[in-house]
């Protein structure tokens, strides 16, 4: 028996359902890349705020702030300010490739771009390159979580972290002990004297951060002082606690002797709750000078918990579904 054709009414009445669904499709996958856009730029703008915060921070011994240049004769507020200016678009891009689940080939191919375009900034300046290891790899997991609608507490960042790239890190960390001569002072620092840099931390899961930094942080903070105050307390609290190759390469083991116990010894008179605190702050920061020290390894841990914190303060307060807002 002869099938019917259909009508042309019914043609048209599928091609209109066929182009509705496909008009359905690119709505949804239009709003899907802006929503993650705008992530992404929420993220980015948080790393370097907390880089700027890092950089306004006073009294931080030995280092560069908006005050003076600390122990340092080859860089100032304006070597960094120009380096912030060039790592906006290198924390969207690692945020971005966080959200695809990129590998960590893909993450260190955006870090060393990233290192370059400082470097051209700056003049040769190294002024952020822990920085951009170790904010440009929490961002990416911040957007891998944001991707997941999972809300990004501490836990899971640093749960997250290992798990999406722990093994390539450690293969990374690893690699640097086997370096040769002409890599970075961080590097040739920890092959002499066994100090850990940015890559072992990090393939750590970043223990000073999350074990040393946050705790000091939220301790002070809840005791009812301001976060400056939280903010200068965890940074004693890094100094005391990591072997900052920054340190050692400027100072050798004495140097970093030195550091240790001046940080330590302000955290054991209470830090930023003893009433001359800033007096105490600020001798250190001119020791500090006087010897030529800079711990700039606290310093990017210090930002990096500063991201942390921030993230997860968002985290708790404007948080829907687990995506940022």
């Amino acid at each position: 028996m002869r099938q019917s054709q259909p009508t042309m009414s019914a043609l048209a009445t599928h091609r209109s359902v066929v182009f509705s669904h496909i008009n359905e499709r690119i709505e949804n996958d239009c709003h899907q890349r802006h929503a993650a856009a705008d992530v992404t730029t929420k993220i980015a703008k948080i790393a370097v705020r907390c880089l700027y915060t890092e950089l306004s921070l006073y009294p931080k011994p030995g280092l560069v702030s908006l005050i003076d240049n600390g122990s340092h004769t080859d860089m100032n507020a304006t070597s960094f300010m120009r380096s912030l200016f060039t790592l906006r678009h290198y924390f969207k891009a690692i945020t971005q490739a966080g959200y695809e689940q990129a590998s960590f080939s893909q993450l260190k191919k955006l870090g060393i771009e990233a290192e370059q375009r400082m470097m051209l900034a700056t003049k040769g300046i190294n002024t952020h390159r822990g920085a951009i290891f170790s904010l440009g790899m929490l961002c990416a997991t911040t957007g891998y979580l944001s991707a997941h609608n999972i809300a990004p507490t501490p836990d899971a960042i640093r749960q997250t972290l290992l798990e999406q790239w722990g093994t390539e890190l450690s293969l990374h960390g690893q690699n640097s002990s086997h370096a040769p001569d002409n890599t970075s002072n961080g590097i040739r620092v920890a092959q002499r004297h066994g100090a850990s840099g940015a890559r072992e931390e990090i393939a750590s899961g970043l223990p000073s951060v999350f074990d040393i930094a946050l705790p000091a942080l939220r301790s002070t903070f809840n005791a009812g002082r301001s976060m400056y105050e939280a903010r200068i307390d965890t940074f004693f609290a890094l100094m005391a606690y990591i072997s900052d190759t920054n340190v050692y390469h400027r100072g050798g083991a004495e140097g970093a002797l030195i550091v240790k116990e001046q940080a330590q010894s302000f955290m054991n008179a209470g830090g930023t709750a003893h009433p001359d605190w800033y007096h105490k702050a600020l001798t250190c920061h001119q020791l500090f000078c006087a010897k030529r020290l800079s711990p700039g390894g606290a310093a990017d841990l210090l930002a990096a918990t500063c991201f942390v914190h921030e993230i997860h303060e968002i985290c708790e307060h404007k948080i829907c579904d687990g995506e940022l807002v």
